[in-house]
């Protein structure tokens, strides 16, 4: 076994890491209808941003509104979000519960609980990704 060649008392101290209102973009992608607080993660995204800085969500595409049965991306979104997305949104009570078929109106308003003052669609035309820009 090889022994260690310095002491930890020896090694260099990390940098001191200061991240708060220090950057103008957060992105997150496919990942916000699997968190069991989104609101809490979109108000964390945006004390790390400065006064003009922007979060950019990307998630699931599905409709507005729901329909039955659905169309077949969304009947597969389901499919996932019983499967993986749900289960894995609920470690953490209490927890939203979004999953994967996450309607602009939920991204919308996790926005605004989270103290955003928009939150815009943007017109990126995509079958499966809806893109979303959050602003202070």
């Amino acid at each position: 076994m090889a022994q260690p060649t310095a002491s930890p008392s020896t090694w260099p101290t990390p940098p001191t890491r200061t991240c708060a209102a220090a950057t103008t973009l957060v992105t997150i992608f496919e990942a916000l209808h699997d968190m069991s607080h989104p609101a809490r993660v979109l108000r964390a995204a945006r004390g790390l941003l400065t006064a003009d800085g922007s979060v950019i969500v990307v998630d699931e595409r599905v409709a507005d509104t729901f329909t039955a049965p659905g169309d077949d991306i969304e009947r597969l979104y389901y499919g996932f979000s019983l499967t993986h997305c749900l289960p894995v949104g609920m470690t953490d009570p209490p927890a939203a519960g979004t999953g994967a078929v996450m309607r602009t109106d939920t991204v919308r308003r996790y926005a605004l609980d989270a103290g955003f003052g928009t939150a815009e669609t943007l017109p990126i035309d995509n079958e499966f990704w809806r893109f979303y820009h959050l602003k202070m």
